[in-house]
């Protein structure tokens, strides 16, 4: 088959790779029905993440079972399933704890922009739907293998709570689907910071009730003047600089919540002000699995539509404009039809 592979700073190939093959057991091996390129993938993109040789790229994933390694129970060939970024026995005290992210076997998932696609741990990873989605689905779906399951995670982690007054900094698809994530869990107030009209227009789609372009001291001192000098209940970061980090902890109200799940790059926190500010701090890699079969339940039901920050479509041998485009600012996130 032919897979995405990553060569160094913008140089991104569609190119032959081995098919994924049944390797321990507990694999399985799934036919992709789409997949995607994540914000993540653009930091070893524009060089500001080392990689070290050629590195096959794509961690977000859905599809079709194709076969099964003999342990493994709960999936079956030809079911429809999702599954997380991080691989996950789901039976360790990690994850029984609901952090499969940090589950003691786990591998992140790095081969996924390809037709097909060797996922390790089935039984403790994948989630299968009751039966398989319609085309129209699959968008949403997609989102919770990653990028809704890290805004829902981001929600979970400030302690969003029905009526609280909720900021997210960030406005691509993670920190959009923040603002959809908060608005699910009751959020009465939802600022986002963004200074693109497109991104904030799906902001307000999603239950945005305000939205600020400033940032830095200038967000944070509007956040206040929106918040009667008080600060937000639960602040999402969804970014992962020091200025977006600084920002978030700045316009959170004493005894409020931090959640931060933007991959950090250069961040480094005053241990001082940190101490002084009373803000409780959450965050790391989404424990996707805890949540995706809520998540799928809600994308099935049509109670929300998250596959709305996929605004360009591609088939998977044109991953490298997507990755253009994405890193262009030109789309939000770019959806890849194998």
């Amino acid at each position: 088959m032919r897979g995405t592979v990553l060569y160094g700073p913008g140089d991104i190939r569609f190119e032959d790779r081995e098919d994924p093959k049944i390797v321990e057991p507990s694999d399985a091996v799934i036919r992709m029905a789409a997949t995607c390129v994540c914000g993540s993938d653009l930091w070893p993109y524009r060089g500001l993440q080392p990689i070290n040789g050629p590195t096959p790229m794509g961690h977000e994933y859905c599809g079709f079972v194709e076969e099964v390694g003999s342990a493994v129970k709960s999936v079956k060939p030809g079911q429809f399933v999702v599954g997380s970024f991080a691989t996950s026995d789901n039976v360790c005290p990690h994850c029984l704890h609901g952090y499969q992210s940090s589950c003691v076997q786990r591998e992140f998932v790095s081969r996924a922009q390809a037709p097909f696609l060797r996922v390790p741990l089935a039984d403790g990873t994948l989630v299968p739907t009751p039966e398989g989605p319609s085309s129209d689905l699959l968008p949403s779906l997609l989102t919770t293998s990653d990028v809704l399951g890290t805004g829902w995670f981001a929600g979970d982690a400030a302690n969003v709570k029905p009526g609280a007054t909720v900021v997210v900094v960030g406005d691509g698809a993670v920190g959009l689907l923040g603002v959809l994530s908060a608005r699910q869990m009751g959020a009465e107030r939802i600022i986002a910071m963004s200074r693109h009209e497109s991104r904030q227009k799906l902001a307000r789609e999603f239950g945005a009730t305000d939205v600020v372009t400033e940032r830095g001291d200038e967000g944070v001192a509007r956040i206040k003047e929106l918040t009667q000098g008080i600060g937000a209940d639960s602040v999402l970061e969804c970014v992962g600089t020091r200025e977006s980090m600084q920002q978030a902890i700045q316009a959170t109200r004493p005894g409020g919540f931090v959640s931060y799940v933007g991959v950090p790059h250069g961040v480094e926190l005053d241990g001082q002000a940190l101490f002084f500010s009373h803000v409780h701090l959450h965050g790391g890699p989404a424990p996707v699995r805890r949540y995706l079969p809520h998540l799928i339940d809600l994308v099935l039901n049509e109670k929300i539509n998250p596959g709305k920050v996929f605004d360009l479509t591609l088939p998977i041998d044109q991953v490298a404009e997507g990755y253009r485009a994405m890193d262009e600012r030109r789309a939000i996130k770019t959806l890849l039809q194998p």
